[in-house]
């Protein structure tokens, strides 16, 4: 098979190097999107914090801290490592679709170890098993961006994705305040569960890439390759992989610790907290569809993507200003609802920029992996900064935290300046 021509000259014209897929593919691949987030952002948003809330009061900010920080080291780990493998698969079923597969089935390994667990170091395993298998699916599908989706309409597609990303975070919040406080097992397995099996869908709907020819002979370099896009070779990448790790981390900063925020901010019992998490995700969640769909729109039909992130920004700066100094529980979904349309306009040209700066085609999942890490480096960053700013003045200085998320929205921001392939 002959190199793929790059991306950049690729992405403005239809060319994808996948095969025309069947009916119905794009709605299993929303879906597939809509179930590895129901089940990361599930456990990771609503069910751990949880658990952590009823398990010790006290520590809770600090063993949320810690068990994500550690998830977050095994992603960045192995998100770009997934990728670069299934760039090499030489399979029948495919370049993807093997990985979209035993990833799901792992997972939900992990999500019966958390089930389990009681204290901090099992969940932090169950954890770990749970982000290294939906991990492996998630850089699967979001290779087949590049791999499958024309440029016309991947800023659609690729804001639908982000969007049914953000309906997936509503559901697992509204799953986990129904269920029984007694019943700590249900809160992981269920949308674990679920989103397992939306996930799977996808391996029967792809056609996928099949790869005959052989393998380049792997080493040391390749593995460390698979970690690393040159500053200097590729500038535009950079600065995109910047601006999408700084957002990321102002959003992460927010979202990791919502729950304890209405709890020790707020002064919403443990016992109906999940509720009030629920209703502010719905707030935040519905701002942010109506200007995913908007600006993904206005985005496709002008092919600009960096003022879209500005105007991202500004909305971002304005809603944590008013969180932070937000009295009650309405001003405080106010204040969500603009963060929230904040979050939607800027993944709907997110992924698509990230796709329109990637080197080349063929290595597609590679980069798209090292994509990945913008997003899965705050998970690292974000709980370690966390706990000194936390602890700013005897506990719970959530004012410092929403100081500290102001700050690296406008640094993503100012990100976006310097690229020039992008408008």
């Amino acid at each position: 098979m002959s190199r793929t021509p790059a991306l950049t000259s690729a992405a403005r014209s239809d060319e994808v190097p996948g095969s025309p897929q069947p009916r119905g593919f794009l709605v299993l691949f929303v879906l597939s999107w809509f179930g590895l987030n129901l089940a990361l952002s599930t456990i990771g948003g609503a069910a751990m914090p949880k658990a952590f809330a009823f398990l010790d009061d006290a520590s809770k900010t600090v063993d949320l801290s810690v068990a994500t920080a550690i998830g977050g080291i095994v992603v960045i780990i192995t998100t770009p490592l997934f990728g670069r493998l299934s760039d090499r698969t030489r399979s029948r079923l495919g370049i993807r679709r093997p990985w979209i597969l035993w990833g799901a089935a792992t997972g939900l390994v992990g999500v019966a170890v958390l089930a389990l667990a009681d204290s901090l170091w099992p969940i932090v395993l169950g954890w770990v098993i749970v982000q290294t298998g939906f991990g492996a699916a998630n850089a699967a599908v979001h290779a087949l961006l590049a791999d499958q989706i024309p440029a016309r309409i991947r800023a659609r597609v690729s804001g639908i994705a982000s969007a049914s990303a953000s309906v997936a975070l509503i559901v697992g919040a509204q799953i986990v305040a129904a269920l029984p406080n007694d019943s700590r097992w249900m809160w992981f397995v269920i949308p674990g569960g679920l989103g397992a099996v939306l996930t799977v869908l996808l391996f029967f709907g792809l056609r996928d890439i099949v790869r005959t020819e052989p393998r380049e002979p792997w080493n040391w370099a390749d593995v460390l390759s698979t970690y690393w896009l040159s500053p200097r070779r590729h500038p535009d990448f950079f600065w995109a992989f910047l601006c999408r790790m700084f957002v990321t981390m102002s959003i992460f900063s927010v979202a990791t610790y919502l729950l304890f925020f209405i709890i020790d901010r707020l002064g919403v019992p443990k016992e109906v907290a999940s509720g009030v998490q629920a209703t502010s995700l719905l707030v935040f969640t519905i701002g942010g569809l109506i200007t995913n769909i908007l600006f993904g729109w206005i985005s496709d039909r002008t092919g600009r993507r960096k003022t879209i992130v500005w105007i991202s920004c500004a909305f971002s700066v304005v809603g944590l200003t008013i969180a932070m100094f937000a009295p009650s529980i309405p001003v405080f979904l106010v204040a969500l609802a603009l963060v929230g349309a904040a979050q939607g306009a800027y993944v709907s040209v997110d992924i698509a920029l990230m796709t329109e700066v990637l080197p080349h085609f063929r290595d597609a999942g590679k980069d798209l992996g090292i994509v990945a890490l913008s997003y899965q480096v705050p998970q690292l960053l974000v709980p370690i900064l966390a706990i000194p700013l936390l602890a700013i003045g005897g506990g719970q200085n959530y004012t410092a935290l929403l100081i500290a998320a102001i700050a690296f929205g406008v640094i993503g921001g100012l990100a976006v300046l310097p690229i020039r392939s992008v408008k």
